[in-house]
């Protein structure tokens, strides 16, 4: 066994997601169109499916694979996403959100400029994942942060009175 291997390989971070989806050569496509993602290995059984695929995004990778019920495997996300979202900060935000939503993602909050100091919406993708997109637009102080969040929340108390 080598000595000199690297216990996490170059290119690769620490937490790494991995997503079971329907039709994972149909979400291959999504990602590319949506996000720019490229795509390495792709690994397919006899019967075609997708045991395996990596598609790099930014400076990530995701690893995603079709659904094997037949082996125990997880099943793919279907209706509501759940507690879990992939994170993804990209250099234009609004352009990003509007090419997932323009590729078939379903907008579920819109952009805003949010209190922390990031451009932020989510969108859950037409495999069930939720992703949350952002860009960073201004660094804040964890004062200036509270303060920020406090006239948020009084925006939106404000906003129920009227509505």
């Amino acid at each position: 066994m080598a000595t000199n291997v690297k216990p996490i390989p170059d290119g690769y971070h620490a937490l790494t997601p991995h997503i079971t989806v329907k039709d994972a050569q149909r979400a291959i496509d999504f990602y590319q169109n949506a996000f720019g993602a490229t795509v390495s290995p792709v690994m397919k059984t006899p019967d075609g499916r997708i045991m395996h695929a990596e598609l790099r995004i930014g400076d990530s990778v995701l690893m995603l694979n079709d659904e094997f019920p037949e082996h125990g495997g997880s099943r793919a996300a279907s209706g509501d996403p759940g507690p879990i979202t992939i994170h993804l900060y990209v250099d234009r935000v609004d352009d990003v959100f509007q090419k997932a939503v323009k590729n078939g993602a379903t907008e579920k909050m819109p952009l805003m400029d949010m209190f922390w100091g990031d451009r932020y919406g989510q969108v859950v993708d037409p495999f069930g994942i939720r992703w949350s997109l952002a860009t960073h637009t201004r660094d804040m102080s964890p004062e200036e942060m509270d303060k920020a969040q406090k006239e948020m929340a009084k925006q939106m108390a404000q906003q129920k009175k009227t509505a």
